[in-house]
């Protein structure tokens, strides 16, 4: 097996993230799901960004976050995604290709356009999530490039786009090409509603050996178990998995690898500002850890000290020079 030019090497959605405070009052009179996420079609996206107020505009989709956090603490990252040509779609790879990531997927002609996530943040940081996935949802199997897939050393895959037939199949052409080279697969499963969809896809992935990294919440892993109750979550999945991570909010993060149980606190700050990204940038850190060889417990601190950052802030890519922010607090 050759030495990997890449780190890390995502599938996901390419999205541009427009984000906005707002009061709770606005969550219930537009009868949003606080806190969650939600699809909408190009015309939902249109009335949801007229009863925004003043919004900023960050590039964002859940694995090009991660990979924006891998290459600001010093990893080779590509990304695999689908932009329409378009004003968002050039802020997009514009974007990406500055914070040194790969990426040579060519923008699609014509309609529909590029994904948006319309993001509320009510006073607490909580934000709920709007998401029209447009082009994103159109990337098909051609656009892989097998052999920068094979020269990766992890590839990592975002559950939102299993939804989608094309990426799907995209996905599967992938997991092939990075197990024929002899390389890692990390997986998260994104949110309760794709499991709900696609369960019994996610977990014959899982049965069959597919996933070498599984990242979930434990709202995601109750969903994927069938068990509300955590440990009995953890010990359902863990024996499956090679490595298992389990982030908890507030409550820190647990992983398991190889039997083995380590967990780490949520890092300190100083007040939450908006959630948008955590789990993002956590998979980031503790994949940073993991691609070098780390010790679990130093990959799970690695993965909540980048949280902490996220969420002290607005937006889903970090404001600050992430790499010293990391070295500073693993001291």
């Amino acid at each position: 097996m050759t030495q990997p030019s890449l780190d890390v090497i995502a599938i996901g959605n390419a999205i541009i993230d427009v984000i906005a405070n707002c009061e709770d009052s606005l969550i219930e009179e537009l009868d949003l799901a606080r806190g969650g996420m939600m699809l909408i079609d190009d015309e939902q996206a249109g009335s949801l960004y007229d009863a925004m107020g003043p919004a900023r505009e960050i590039s964002g989709g859940s694995a090009a976050n991660t990979l924006a956090g891998l290459a600001q603490l010093g990893a080779k990252c590509g990304f695999i995604g689908q932009v329409a040509q378009d004003q968002l779609g050039d802020v997009f790879t514009h974007d990406i290709r500055a914070g040194g990531i790969h990426f040579d997927v060519p923008a699609r002609p014509g309609n529909p356009p590029t994904a948006r996530c319309l993001i509320f943040v009510t006073p607490d940081g909580q934000r709920t999530m709007n998401t029209f996935l447009g082009a994103s949802h159109y990337l098909p199997a051609e656009a892989l490039d097998e052999a920068l897939i094979a020269d990766a050393a992890v590839l990592y895959l975002e559950g939102y786009l299993w939804d989608p037939e094309e990426p799907r199949a995209a996905m599967r052409k992938a997991i092939s090409a990075a197990r024929a080279a002899g390389r890692k697969i990390a997986f998260t499963p994104s949110e309760t509603f794709v499991i709900d969809r696609h369960r019994a896809d996610f977990l014959d992935l899982i049965e069959a050996g597919q996933i070498d990294v599984l990242f979930c919440n434990e709202h995601e892993m109750a969903a994927l178990t069938g068990e509300e109750d955590f440990e009995a979550g953890i010990a359902a999945l863990a024996p499956k998995i090679p490595t298992l991570v389990v982030t908890r909010s507030a409550d820190g993060a647990v992983a398991v690898a190889g039997g083995v149980r380590s967990q780490v606190a949520a890092e300190p700050i100083d007040k939450v500002v908006d959630t948008t990204g955590a789990g993002d940038l956590f998979a980031a850190g503790f994949l940073f850890g993991h691609v070098r060889g780390m010790p679990v417990q130093d990959c799970l601190r690695m993965g909540a000290i980048c949280a902490s950052e996220i969420i002290s802030h607005y937006g889903a890519r970090a404001e600050t020079d992430l790499k010293a922010f990391v070295a500073a607090r693993m001291g």
